[in-house]
């Protein structure tokens, strides 16, 4: 058995008050993260994009294996190509492949299978999640892949809200397109395809509230 190695731990030493206020003051500045659709081409400088892929790789994950990649697109060639592609997955989807009731809850956002944004947004991130590694020729597993990069990828929404940036969870399903026009390695699948940038003058969200908190916690005290 292979003995570990540690180091102490560097924690925060906080009063219960200062906590309080953190965590009163965190809600709502999250509450105020809002998914778009429109996007301004204003540049981003790619260093601010690194430190959000950065804050992103702290997340814990099964067995530290870290199982995500991250592909960071400004190509405006490149992100035309995921357009078309995504488009055409799109298309079908709202051509049948979805069920009526999910089109009907889709309704409210006012979507459809064309996605200008993906041209338009000054960068896309594409997460991938890495069910296995390659070590001396040998195939091994990762483990909790799904929900370490789903933690991740939290960690990355709100380093780009905190950015003073705006994003869209996209999922165009199926996403294997996403392998192939990126070239990547045989152990990556697409977790999320994510627009980054700053919002059209003119952007508008849905006017729609989050549940409350009666509705997402139960008590065992």
């Amino acid at each position: 058995m292979v003995k570990s190695k540690f180091i102490p731990f560097e924690g925060q030493d906080l009063t219960e008050e200062e906590m309080l206020t953190r965590s009163i003051e965190n809600y709502s500045f999250m509450n105020t993260r809002r998914s778009i659709r429109q996007f301004s081409d204003r540049p981003v400088p790619r260093e601010i994009l690194e430190n959000i892929i950065k804050a992103a790789s702290t997340a814990p994950s099964g067995a530290h294996k870290q199982p995500w990649s991250f592909c960071l697109i400004s190509n405006p060639e490149m992100k035309s190509k995921i357009k078309e592609a995504a488009e055409i997955e799109e298309k079908e989807n709202y051509s049948g492949r979805m069920s009526e009731q999910w089109v009907k809850d889709l309704n409210p956002f006012g979507t459809n299978w064309q996605k200008p944004f993906l041209e338009i947004a000054p960068w896309l991130i594409v997460v991938f999640k890495r069910v296995y590694e390659t070590v001396d020729g040998k195939k091994r597993n990762n483990y909790y892949v799904g929900e370490s990069v789903g933690i991740a990828t939290g960690m990355l929404l709100t380093a780009i809200h905190r950015a003073g940036l705006c994003s869209l969870t996209h999922t165009p399903s199926p996403m294997n397109f996403l392998a192939e026009v990126l070239q990547r390695p045989r152990n990556e699948r697409a977790f999320l395809l994510i627009p980054v940038g700053y919002p059209a003058e003119d952007t508008m969200v849905p006017d729609i509230n989050r549940k409350p908190i009666e509705e997402i916690i139960t008590y065992f005290e």
